[in-house]
């Protein structure tokens, strides 16, 4: 038996008795070892950059989900509240009274107005709320937990310096410190982020009718783009002839994928709303605008996932007498299911963050109210946020943040229940 020399039988450099082979294995095993260490930078490299931006998100988000409340003690005047029509007072000015009786000598028109200032003005539509629902309360005093001013609150949050410029007069920070040391001044969780509509006032602007457009955009998104896209995707892979007219089609499907998400906008625009007439800023012509840009997603996801499925599958099917679309719903689409429905919801999920197709539609506009049907104006998470970041205000910079927030929080979960539907159905051959 032939001796193998020491250095020769090296487990790493295996059983080569040549020096120069040595110093080939020696090189691509340095080469290997520096990819390795290329990898890991660049993943640590990734993670710092996504740290670095959701710590910067959710810095500046955070606080829009408290808000800061000031508790007044208002006296409903039988003689400006009208039983018979109590929604019609001027519930703001009894709620400016009891603020004015806080600081009785204060009584000039500036200090006045500084008064005026500190509470929203969303506090007497709080009070004619109370009031409309319980008519007993005209005449007697009511304690209102009202928000308060967006510059107050911002400075009660920690997000305004108070020893720099900032947007709150000197009697109103005076009367900011007398609140909060009699306790009148107090922070709660923001319910009205997520039960209001927008509003020009940062305190009280909400995202309900953002929430509620995605989800209608997101229904009308599904109801369309995955019937169509299944089936499809089943015709080309199963029962299309091989020719040049599919293999045109297949070519413009992927080259649809890649197309800008505006261009469907303008498409939207141009045929949706300018000849058929349908609704702006309607979550059905958004649904039906993002329902043709998720349309290739969903065609290559199910095409791929019908190609994983292996040939034995559709051969046993046939061959015990099956027919092809027996084959093919019985036994080829069930097995296939979890990648289509994968590939669904990450198409999805991609259209639930798009904002240039519904800017082109008009998704932009300033609604008040949440919308109610399909056709009604609305407005959509990621246009909400585009709006709010164009906002000067300081307390619109928290809410941005915020609502970046949520959509993430939306995203995540989308895609964990992808994850969650192919590891529950996944088959594995």
């Amino acid at each position: 038996m032939t001796d193998i020399p020491a250095s020769a039988a090296h487990p790493a450099l295996g059983f080569h008795t040549s020096e120069a082979a040595q110093a080939r294995l020696r090189k691509r095993y340095r080469a290997e070892g520096r990819f390795k260490i290329y990898g890991i930078v660049a993943i640590l490299i990734g993670l710092a950059v996504l740290a670095t931006l959701l710590v910067s998100i959710v810095s500046q988000g955070y606080t829009a989900f408290v808000q800061t409340t000031l508790t007044l003690d208002v006296y409903v005047d039988p003689e400006q509240v009208n039983e018979e029509n109590p929604g019609a007072a001027d519930y703001q000015g009894l709620v400016n009274d009891a603020i004015y009786a806080l600081f009785p000598e204060d009584t000039t028109r500036d200090q006045r107005r500084d008064l005026r200032g500190m509470v929203s003005i969303g506090s007497g539509l709080i009070l004619r709320d109370m009031v409309t629902a319980d008519p007993s309360l005209i005449g007697q005093t009511v304690s209102v937990t009202a928000p308060i001013a967006s510059n107050i609150d911002q400075l009660h949050k920690g997000n305004l310096d108070r020893d720099g410029r900032i947007p709150v007069s000197e009697a109103q920070l005076g009367y900011y410190d007398t609140l909060l040391a009699d306790g009148a001044v107090d922070t709660r969780f923001n319910w009205s982020l997520f039960t209001n509509a927008d509003s020009r006032e940062p305190e009280l602007a909400g995202l309900r009718g953002a929430l509620l457009g995605s989800l209608y955009l997101m229904f009308v998104t599904f109801i369309l783009a995955f019937p169509i896209g299944i089936g499809a995707a089943i015709y080309l892979e199963e029962f299309a002839p091989k020719n040049r007219w599919t293999d045109l089609i297949e070519v413009n499907i992927n080259n649809l994928a890649a197309v800008p998400s505006i261009v469907f906008g303008l498409l939207g625009l141009a045929v949706f709303i300018s000849v058929f007439g349908l609704p702006r800023s309607a979550p059905l012509v958004g649904g039906m605008v993002l329902s043709l840009m998720t349309l290739p997603t969903i065609i290559i996801a199910t095409r791929a996932s019908l190609k994983a499925v292996p040939p034995s599958i559709r051969e046993a099917a046939l061959g015990v007498g099956a027919s092809r679309m027996q084959a093919m719903f019985h036994h080829t689409l069930p097995l296939a299911m979890p990648g289509i429905l994968t590939g669904t919801i990450i198409g999805l999920a991609q259209a639930l963050g798009e904002t240039a197709p519904l800017l082109m539609i008009g998704m932009n506009a300033f609604v008040t109210q949440a919308p109610d049907s399909l056709t009604s104006a609305s407005s959509a998470l990621p246009v909400q946020v585009y709006m709010w970041s164009d906002s000067s205000q300081r307390g619109f910079v928290e809410r941005t943040s915020a609502a970046i927030m949520v959509l993430l929080g939306f995203l995540i979960l989308m895609n964990a229940i992808a994850v969650l539907l192919r590891r529950r159905f996944e088959r594995r051959w």
